[in-house]
């Protein structure tokens, strides 16, 4: 495996993506975008014609619109430097420029701009903004664009479809580094599997990569933070709910870091205890040997002491699909085993699984109390809806 030397490049001008400097930049390029499409209406459909990139750069350089843009970035009193007071420079205003372009913000050649660009600047709320820079960056982003060299390559896609496919849930800081040595020109699959990941990862290490171009990295792992449904915790990358089944809910203080040794631990008790009964690692409620189980607590992480957390009483070996439903309380167990209905279930997903149960060679005293507590959680969460 070779490193793609041509890795995500993510250099931003602006990484405060609520600023009023970012916001600006933005509102320019897209008002210069509207007065093309005034005084040259045939630009867009032209440049979409051009049957190669030379020919559509020869078209915009034709009509300086790239070159017109620049000056105007340059020349707005709000984007002057803070420390001198000066207006950027020819580089600072391309940088400024190509970040809306990466980001998916504005197209390449300035033909046009996305379509949730201009009510991102009327949004009122950071909150909302977030929201509509998520689904910009997701359908419409490409590090490799720029405005004069259009890609099709979605990177954001291909880290979100690795993260749903990662055995653990989750990818840490070095992990999202060892991606962008990904060349997704030339690789066949929509995401990598943990194995090729690892490698990447020696691969980044051990060139340096890593340790070279923290700031490029940098810029990746402040662009995730700002997207809905992503959450970091340390330095790992989460979706949103996973971390809260995890973690408890996170207010932007420091949550309770899981250790990872304790954790393994406790997962590698769950699976002997598989072995013993079952005769091989499966999901306990629905005995199938699938590749990825999650070791889930009854009792949430964030609400157990240091010996409940890691107290194999304290957990189930399950499927993620009823991971999901156990840790979310829309599920839970009697005493016997039998499953419980959450009011919050809607009834055809109780029909699918209301008969599978817990055998009761799992059910010792200590995981009765674990579940008797889990059984209130789930009342509490049904009290709140």
């Amino acid at each position: 495996m070779q490193i793609y030397e041509k890795y995500w490049k993510l250099t931003l001008a602006y990484t405060n993506f609520h600023d009023t400097k970012f916001l600006k930049a933005l509102e320019i390029c897209i008002q210069f975008i509207d007065s093309i499409k005034e005084s040259n209406p045939n630009y867009e459909n032209n440049i979409i014609s051009s049957t190669t990139i030379s020919e559509k750069r020869k078209l915009c350089k034709k009509f300086k619109y790239y070159y017109d843009l620049q000056k105007k970035i340059q020349n707005a009193i709000e984007l002057q430097s803070d420390d001198t007071g000066h207006e950027l420079d020819e580089e600072s205003a391309r940088k400024a420029i190509n970040q809306m372009v990466k980001l998916g913000f504005i197209k390449p050649f300035l033909t046009s701009y996305h379509d949730l660009s201009k009510e991102y600047l009327k949004a009122k709320t950071n909150k909302k903004r977030d929201t509509l820079l998520s689904k910009i960056v997701y359908t419409s982003s490409s590090f490799q664009s720029s405005v004069t060299s259009p890609s099709d390559i979605r990177q954001m896609n291909f880290l979100i479809k690795t993260l749903v496919e990662h055995p653990e849930g989750k990818l840490n800081k070095s992990e999202i580094s060892a991606l962008m040595l990904v060349d997704l020109d030339n690789y066949p699959n929509d995401h990598l599997s943990k194995a090729e990941l690892d490698a990447y990862l020696q691969q980044g290490i051990q060139s340096g990569f890593i340790e070279r171009k923290y700031n490029q990295i940098g810029h990746l792992w402040n662009l995730l933070a700002k997207l809905d449904d992503l959450k970091r915790v340390n330095n790992d990358l989460y979706f949103a709910e996973d971390a809260e089944r995890i973690f408890g809910r996170l207010d932007g203080s420091t949550a309770r870091k899981r250790d990872p040794y304790l954790h393994r631990l406790y997962k590698n008790q769950l699976q002997e205890e598989c072995e013993e009964y079952y005769g091989g690692v499966k999901c306990m409620l629905e005995k199938l040997s699938y590749p990825v189980l999650v070791a889930s607590h009854i009792k949430p992480f964030i609400q157990s002491n240091d010996n409940e957390a890691y107290d194999p009483n304290n957990g189930l070996l399950l499927s993620r699909t009823l991971d999901s439903l156990f840790d979310l309380k829309y599920i839970s167990f009697d005493d016997n085993g039998n499953m419980l209905k959450s009011k919050r279930l809607s009834d055809d997903v109780w029909q699918y699984w209301q008969h599978i149960k817990l055998d009761a060679v799992l059910l010792n005293d200590e995981r009765k109390r674990y579940l008797a507590e889990h059984r209130v959680l789930m009342q509490q969460a049904d009290e709140r809806r």
